[in-house]
């Protein structure tokens, strides 16, 4: 039950009522597993289920977004609620920190380990013509001496990664503008800024969009392309969605802007997006360094 409190004070700990929120977006997550998986395995019916899933999942995070809004323009989240949303952002952010590791560390462990081990002379009477070069656009390398691999071409890192590199940075600072703006108390200046930040974000999506398309049309680079196609995607691609989430994450904090939520001592959802947006800038750097320049 909610904790109880006077008229005009805040509670030392809010306890919320039982919610059916849990239990339903398990259930919209239940639809995407099941419709992926099927999906993938060739079961067309698959993809209605997973977009169903998709769907149900939206429609319950907007429903328990709103009532944790409500519940802190209400005045029920005292200090403890904001230091238990920190510490919860905080380990959330970390779990994506090592979410990208594992990738990175895949990449690291192909190209550094697996690719020299293949091209040794220990395995030159099982695969004699392969070639352990890096990336793997050439016939016969990264474990496709048969030639199961389609030949492709791969991306550098200009134009259109530079392009989105800048898109990322610069949105990084049109954020701290904002947020500096709503401190000073300048709310008008904050939602503006924030919009043109929500407008970076969306071209970096379109151009990665536009990116994708040119590696499958043009360069025949599809996930399918060995090791590399396979790494290529799984990180550009995660990536893309982070931006995605993070795009909506402040889109909806400048809406909240919009209808007079937050103040300038108090705006933990706007600092909370915001990390979230800056590790999505760090990440991005580190695969546009790892994966187009390398």
């Amino acid at each position: 039950m909610s904790a109880a409190t006077h008229h005009g004070s805040v509670p030392h700990y809010f306890v919320p009522s039982p919610s059916r929120h849990p239990v339903m977006t398990a259930v919209g997550l239940f639809f995407v597993i099941l419709g992926a998986a099927q999906w993938i395995n060739g079961h067309q019916w698959g993809a209605y289920s997973l977009f169903f899933g998709l769907l149900w999942w939206a429609v319950v995070m907007f429903q328990w977004f709103s009532d944790a809004a409500r519940e802190s323009e209400g005045g029920l989240y005292g200090r403890n609620i904001d230091i238990s949303y920190r510490w919860s952002m905080s380990w959330f952010i970390f779990s994506e920190v090592m979410f990208f590791g594992a990738f990175f560390g895949a990449l690291f462990w192909s190209r550094y380990y697996t690719l020299p081990v293949l091209g040794s002379l220990e395995n030159s009477l099982l695969w004699p013509d392969f070639k352990a070069a890096w990336p793997s656009d050439q016939p016969g390398s990264t474990g496709s001496p048969a030639g199961i691999v389609e030949p492709f071409s791969t991306i550098g890192p200009w134009p259109l990664p530079t392009l989105n590199t800048a898109l990322l940075l610069t949105s990084g600072v049109t954020l701290t503008i904002a947020h500096h703006a709503l401190i000073a108390s300048h709310r008008a200046k904050a939602i503006a800024w924030m919009w043109i930040t929500v407008a970076l974000g969306a071209t970096f999506l379109v151009v990665q969009g536009y990116e994708y398309a040119h590696a499958y049309r043009d360069l025949n680079l599809k996930l399918s392309s060995g090791i590399f196609g396979s790494t290529f995607f799984m990180l550009t691609g995660f990536h893309g969605f982070h931006v995605f989430v993070g795009m909506l994450m402040l889109l909806f904090i400048t809406l909240r802007l919009m209808k007079g939520h937050f103040t300038p001592d108090r705006h933990f959802g706007f600092e909370g997006a915001a990390w979230y947006w800056h590790f999505v800038d760090v990440v991005w750097l580190g695969l546009y360094l790892l994966v187009y320049w390398l």
